[in-house]
């Protein structure tokens, strides 16, 4: 896994997103209102709304397109709905409050917000 850091906790506010863009993938990094982090492709399965722009409620956004629920720890749609959009580990270091992201070893680890 590549580690790659893309801002401070504080550059986020809470239950908002930041976009970043990871080897052509457009990822969404959330900060949850506990301050824990979480990153999932920016887009809805259903119709490809941009889930960085939806409502955060615990460890779920709702799309705000068509309010899909997808839980951001897995990427898993909520019932009744049905689908999945990709999860990626993201944490924050405690020592220096940087938000890390981590992405597969073939994607390249160049970002543009």
């Amino acid at each position: 896994m590549k580690r790659i850091i893309i801002g401070h906790h504080t550059d986020i506010e809470e239950r908002r997103a930041r976009v970043v863009h990871v080897d052509g993938v457009e990822i969404a990094v959330f900060k949850l209102s506990g301050g824990g982090v979480r990153a999932i492709e920016n887009r809805c399965p259903h119709k490809n709304g941009k889930l960085s722009e939806g409502i955060v409620c615990d460890h779920h956004v709702y799309c705000p397109l068509h309010d899909w629920k997808i839980n951001l720890n897995d990427g898993l749609v909520q019932e009744p709905d049905e689908g999945c959009v990709k999860a990626y580990r993201a944490e924050i270091d405690g020592e220096t409050g940087h938000i890390v992201l981590y992405v597969e070893q073939g994607e390249d680890s160049s970002i543009a917000s």
